[in-house]
């Protein structure tokens, strides 16, 4: 599925602003079928959580519905023309007027559906989305819902972030021709100074009298390569990479041309390409042949009143903090991020672990928390085949969304999944033989939790680098950096023995009062969390497999309002939530930027 553009053959209409909204029940009450009355409005893309002062719609679990007048242009009427929403969460129901035109399960990759048949261009029709924000054993991430006393309804989850849920990104109405292509997929390589792009062009049907056009420019608009066919190869003399921090972008531009009158344009579509390699050998991460030392963060979709949201103003603050900061990366913790953050990044260079929502699938952690016998994650009551199913599908639309994103650079399949617990490998080693069938061009990861020490785990072998998330000084080892310094390096040093693979610190940090501030080692204090940095990054700089420093985290963020040890969220950033620094920032900012900061080699940055 191509991400909507505009240009001389096809036109797109941003449907975001201002819809109607409503609550209901457990089930759809057939809403599409009147008017939603005004009473309630809401901006589209947001999260409907923290947008009014009515705790039961923060709190809602079921079913919600937006919705807004659409009118097709009446210049459409040799076209087809789409509804395309970039994600609801978690699931979400289109209905045009009185049809019911699509159902989707997944809130963060994108789905559409072709309306040409059901609406006449110049007539203006209702569209209404019924959007569910119910988590169950069976979806990604998982959850349960249990119904109260007094009937209210409330949603238990395994991830420590607020179920922000609605229509938290863009809705487009847009318009193609009747024969167009529908789907591009890259794949590039480099020999010495020459760079390959191989392509596959897709199409809606045969392109019969028609022609296809593929030509390749460079940034300047010169015309690089050029050729006729649906699949095949375009060869870059004196290529220009795209590197971390200095991103050189190619634009492929795909045109189906007519042969009467000759070479008129049916139809265009325009890819940028970034020429890369990507390729794990022995314990280094590499980039166009050369190692590669990850900085940066653990982040989330979150700010204040939109939620999830997606806001470009935050977006493009976020990379500029991230780029003073000295970091060249981040993962998309713990779900795909908007595509317009990944277009952000493949444009200036930063680069991307992609992960899917499959975030939860370990219940020994809350009942650990909650001081409760751990219910075994993988069973038939629990996380089972159809879980899997799911968990495959939203892998399924990771990589059909991301495969040609040059910043994206590695899949993680999960976050702290129970990988030391019965049954994981038999759901986790499918997952692993699909994505490598769906992209063998990228290596995989997930994100290992401390109860899967190097000896627990069942399920590191399967994967190319082992990213471990890790708190000591702050879950283990409180207020004893003393304690926590050697008892990391002892952790570190087991996984580098046992698989002698490229290690990853996707997680480490401590949570921190903006404000707080302490003489000594006092955990909440910014001194300390400074400190716990500092410790940790000792250790990295000792064990030689260590090839990045993930954060947790960019910046505060909202959790549930049921868990008693949050106050008002999660404080683990380094920001917080409005994106003002805290201490720990400079240790940062000199640890990465300076050039007696980093021990490691770190190319990257150096180009930024």
């Amino acid at each position: 599925m191509l991400k909507p553009q505009q240009n001389a053959a096809r036109e797109l209409v941003s449907l975001d602003g201002i819809w109607n909204f409503a609550l209901a029940g457990p089930e759809p009450n057939e809403p599409w079928t009147r008017q939603i009355p005004p009473s309630l409005q809401i901006p589209v893309p947001a999260s409907y959580n923290d947008i009014f002062v009515d705790r039961k719609i923060r709190d809602h679990v079921g079913w919600v519905y937006y919705q807004r007048s659409v009118t097709v242009p009446r210049s459409w009427s040799d076209q087809r023309y789409f509804i395309r929403f970039d994600a609801a969460t978690h699931q979400g129901r289109v209905y045009a007027d009185n049809a019911l035109v699509v159902d989707h399960i997944g809130g963060y990759t994108p789905f559409e559906v072709d309306i040409t048949e059901l609406v006449k261009p110049g007539q203006t029709f209702r569209l209404t989305v019924a959007v569910n924000n119910e988590l169950t054993w069976h979806t990604i991430p998982p959850g349960k819902i249990e119904t109260l006393e007094n009937g209210d309804r409330k949603q238990h989850y395994q991830h420590d972030f607020f179920n922000y849920s609605g229509l938290a990104r863009s809705v487009w109405l847009y318009s193609v021709p009747k024969t167009f292509i529908n789907a591009i997929a890259v794949k590039t390589h480099v020999d010495g100074t020459t760079g390959k792009i191989d392509f596959d062009i897709g199409s809606n049907g045969p392109l019969d009298e028609l022609q296809l056009r593929i030509s390749l420019f460079d940034e300047e608009g010169e015309l690089v390569n050029q050729t006729s066919s649906q699949k095949g190869s375009l060869e870059i003399p004196s290529v220009h990479l795209w590197q971390p921090g200095a991103a050189y972008l190619y634009q492929l531009r795909a045109e189906i041309l007519s042969q009467d009158p000759a070479d008129d344009v049916v139809d265009a579509y325009e890819l940028p390409v970034g020429v890369r390699t990507v390729k794990v050998s022995g314990n280094q991460f590499l980039i166009n042949g050369e190692p590669f030392y990850f900085t940066g963060f653990g982040k989330h979709e979150d700010t204040p009143i939109r939620g999830k949201g997606h806001d470009p103003a935050y977006m493009v603050h976020d990379f500029q903090l991230m780029r003073w900061v000295g970091a060249n990366s981040f993962r998309t913790t713990h779900y795909p991020y908007a595509e317009e953050v990944l277009e952000y990044a493949d444009r200036h260079g930063i680069v991307v672990i992609d992960e899917t929502a499959a975030v939860g699938l370990n219940l020994a952690i809350v009942a650990g928390v909650l001081g409760l016998k751990a219910t075994p994650t993988f069973s038939p009551d629990t996380m089972n085949h159809q879980t899997q199913a799911a968990h495959a599908q939203a892998i399924r639309e990771l990589v059909a969304r991301d495969k040609n994103h040059p910043s994206v650079v590695m899949w993680a399949l999960a976050n702290e999944p129970s990988s030391s617990e019965s049954g994981v490998r038999e759901y986790m080693e499918p997952l692993v033989a699909l994505t490598r069938e769906l992209d063998p061009t990228r290596p995989l990861c997930f994100a290992n939790e401390n109860q899967a020490n190097a000896q627990a785990d069942y399920i590191s072998d399967l994967f190319d680098v082992l990213c471990l998330n890790r708190y000591y000084g702050w879950y283990i080892n409180t207020g004893n950096l003393e304690a926590a310094e050697p008892g990391l390096e002892k952790d570190l040093r087991s996984w580098q023995s046992k698989y002698d693979k490229p290690i990853i610190m996707t997680e480490y940090g401590a949570d921190t009062l903006a404000g707080l501030h302490a003489v000594g080692d006092v955990p909440w204090s910014e001194e300390y969390q400074a400190n716990i940095l500092e410790m940790s990054h000792r250790v990295f700089d000792r064990v030689e497999n260590v090839v990045g420093e993930h954060v947790w985290n960019f910046a505060d963020f909202q959790t549930p309002s049921t868990f008693i040890f949050r106050v008002d969220g999660n404080k683990k950033g380094v920001f917080t939530r409005d994106r003002r620094p805290k201490s720990a920032v400079q240790v940062l900012r000199k640890r990465w930027t300076e050039p007696s900061g980093l021990k490691k080699g770190q190319y990257s940055t150096r180009k930024q």
